[in-house]
């Protein structure tokens, strides 16, 4: 039951996400892979549901109480929308699904939840893209970690 817990709550961490519960299941507890596969999807994406609803309301908050945050949430829109907004426009949520599917640092559920909350894309689209990149990474990574090419 230790493995279950602790695969599910490592999926849920920021920075390891899927690309460290899954290999962490098969290799250290010796899971099944296709329940270590399941509760590292079912891990990530739960923890992204929390930060989806409250991420708008907290930066809100913070903007409008504190003056460094209200500059600093300018600086991060305006330099987001910038630098990302012509891929947005072309791809629209297929990029935010492509970029979470690849399975490296500063990709994953995370930073693609921070980027819907930056491109103001709705929860339910947001969820549902971050969800099919999630299952995406998780086969990418069960597939290397099987044939021993993953290492954490």
């Amino acid at each position: 039951m230790t493995g279950l817990i602790e695969t599910f709550l490592l999926a849920m961490t920021p920075v390891g996400e899927i690309r460290v519960s899954l290999p962490v299941a098969l290799a250290v507890y010796k899971m099944n892979w296709l329940l270590a596969y399941f509760i590292s999807v079912i891990g990530n994406i739960l923890s992204i549901v929390f930060l989806l609803l409250f991420l708008g309301p907290i930066s809100n908050w913070l903007s409008l109480n504190f003056k460094i945050f209200n500059k600093f949430f300018t600086w991060l829109f305006e330099r987001t929308r910038k630098k990302s907004a012509s891929k947005m426009e072309k791809y629209g949520d297929l990029a935010l699904m492509i970029f979470v599917a690849i399975p490296l640092p500063l990709t994953g559920a995370w930073t693609g939840a921070v980027v819907a909350f930056l491109f103001d894309i709705p929860f339910k689209r947001s969820l549902t893209f971050i969800t099919l990149g999630v299952a995406i990474a998780g086969l990418i990574v069960l597939i290397l970690t099987k044939m021993g090419l993953w290492l954490i």
